[in-house]
């Protein structure tokens, strides 16, 4: 499995501006405290793609990104064509480049900040970087809830993907309904309009 402290982007911002920032809401700051809260995502630089179908449209900067350490779950269904192992949804933790746990990955597909805020995005496009790992994504949000990190996120790639395939045995008429839970880790990179304000983090 890979480590959830591999992010090697650089972030990080005034503690004042961070506090002011946490205490007023990214969406409620006065105009001085907004004008000031310059995210420091400006400077990061764009993942390398393994295919130019997963690049985010012109328009969008790279805003911040977490790695993902849970499992995708599977489940055991029956169809007219036989029986097979099919996703349900993913399950896992968002860490920031120091470890820190910086919010959850669940059904929708959803992500969720620790503040809060939750983007939900629908698939774009797929590619197959690795046979042995689930595919790299180009996701586009489509709805959000709360005022905070990913109240703001239109697009969301999923890189670096290591394992969480679909079990290829074990599923037939005697184990319909069971479902399996395959390890997997990844890395989601996710952007904002390029004019758009993010509520920075100490420790992205």
């Amino acid at each position: 499995m890979s480590n959830p402290m591999k992010s090697t982007h650089g972030y990080g911002m005034a503690t004042a501006l961070f506090a002011a920032c946490f205490m007023m809401g990214c969406g409620a700051a006065p105009e001085e405290a907004t004008d000031s809260i310059v995210s420091s995502s400006e400077a990061l630089s764009k993942p390398t793609l393994p295919s130019p179908t997963l690049a985010v449209p012109a328009g969008n900067r790279l805003a911040f990104h977490y790695d993902a350490v849970g499992v995708q779950i599977y489940a055991c269904s029956a169809s007219a064509t036989g029986y097979g192992w099919v996703f349900q949804a993913p399950e896992a933790t968002l860490y920031g480049k120091r470890g820190r746990v910086k919010g959850k990955h669940y059904a929708g597909p959803t992500w969720e900040s620790k503040d809060g805020s939750t983007v939900v995005g629908t698939k774009v496009t797929a590619f197959t970087a690795d046979p042995t790992a689930i595919p790299e994504l180009l996701l586009q949000a489509v709805s959000h809830t709360g005022d905070g990190r990913m109240s703001e996120v239109t697009y969301i790639q999923r890189l670096d993907t290591v394992a969480g395939l679909a079990p290829t045995t074990g599923c037939d008429i005697t184990t319909v309904g069971a479902t399996a839970r395959i390890d997997y880790t990844a890395t989601y990179y996710f952007y904002v309009a390029k004019d758009a304000k993010v509520c920075d983090d100490d420790d992205s």
